[in-house]
């Protein structure tokens, strides 16, 4: 079976993307930044700013031609606007993750819904262990990065996906991080072919040498800007006139600097409402399809 939804880089013009609505949105204590968040402040964010935020991340995918898709939202489960960790699309088609929180289970009926619909049905089930989309980065065709913090993402779990991969003959590389991180994106993100932010004081100096021996270079994020989930942008791929994009949050001004200088149209969107629960715009966004690079 062909899949209709395929992605086999982070940084391919993006086509299609599957959404969720934030209709049930609201800040869950299920990481150290959302936690931080509910100890500094106690007024939870109102409806109407929080859909004005969405509305605008919308509206920046349409006006770059990105065909918009969504999921059902359910009353009871607040955090299914992070669409990237309940599937991964592949280069063969739509896998299924296994998330962790109890808090979360339950968003994988609307995903395998959508895909049942949309495209015949999911490509692969993930069933050893947890795996969420936040920690696998398809670095571009053919290599592959996958964290495990062993709680978020397992290694079994990571490595059940790994194999998938390596089956198809790709490089593959697991990496091990701490879990206050959530997920791997948090310090991590693709921006453009063979360049990538990450958090250098914590990114391991094994992976950071493992990048530059694949020609990946890092644009420095610094700790404190990584927790205000400043590393986790959404890579658009090149505009009409070859121009890569991205798109960022408007309250990471340093991250964002560094990625004009190195060339980039950088969108910067108010986002700060969902970051302070512990996602950013790429943890808001499942690809679905992507030009090859």
């Amino acid at each position: 079976m062909t899949h209709r939804w395929r992605v086999d880089s982070e940084t391919g013009r993006l086509r299609e993307v599957l959404l969720c609505r934030p209709d049930n949105y609201a800040w869950q204590p299920t990481n150290a930044i959302a936690q931080r968040t509910l100890t500094e402040r106690t007024a939870a964010p109102a409806r109407a700013d929080l859909d004005a935020q969405y509305a605008g991340m919308v509206r920046a995918l349409e006006d770059f031609g990105v065909v918009c898709h969504y999921t059902t939202p359910e009353p009871h489960l607040p955090y299914q606007v992070y669409t990237r960790d309940s599937s991964q699309v592949t280069p063969w088609g739509p896998a299924i993750t296994q998330l962790y929180r109890p808090q979360r289970r339950g968003e994988y009926a609307s995903v395998i819904a959508f895909y049942n619909q949309t495209d015949g049905g999911p490509w692969r089930y993930s069933t050893r262990g947890t795996l969420e989309g936040g920690d696998i980065h398809i670095v571009r065709p053919g290599l592959l990065l996958v964290g495990h913090s062993g709680e978020r993402t397992t290694e079994a779990g990571a490595r059940q996906f790994a194999d998938w991969f390596e089956d198809q003959g790709w490089e593959v590389r697991l990496q091990p991080f701490a879990e206050h991180f959530l997920h791997l994106d948090v310090i991590f993100s693709m921006v453009a072919p063979n360049l990538a932010l990450g958090c250098l004081e914590v990114l391991d100096d094994d992976l950071v040498a493992w990048l530059a021996e694949r020609q990946i270079r890092l644009i420095p994020v610094s700790y404190k800007d990584a927790m205000t989930m400043a590393c986790n942008v959404l890579a658009l791929g090149p505009d009409a006139a070859g121009r890569d994009t991205v798109i960022s949050a408007a309250h990471a001004p340093v991250v964002n600097a560094a990625m004009k200088a190195e060339g980039l149209q950088v969108i910067e969107l108010p986002l700060d409402l969902f970051c302070r629960g512990g996602g950013g715009i790429h943890c808001m966004t499942m690809p679905l399809l992507r030009d090859p690079i």
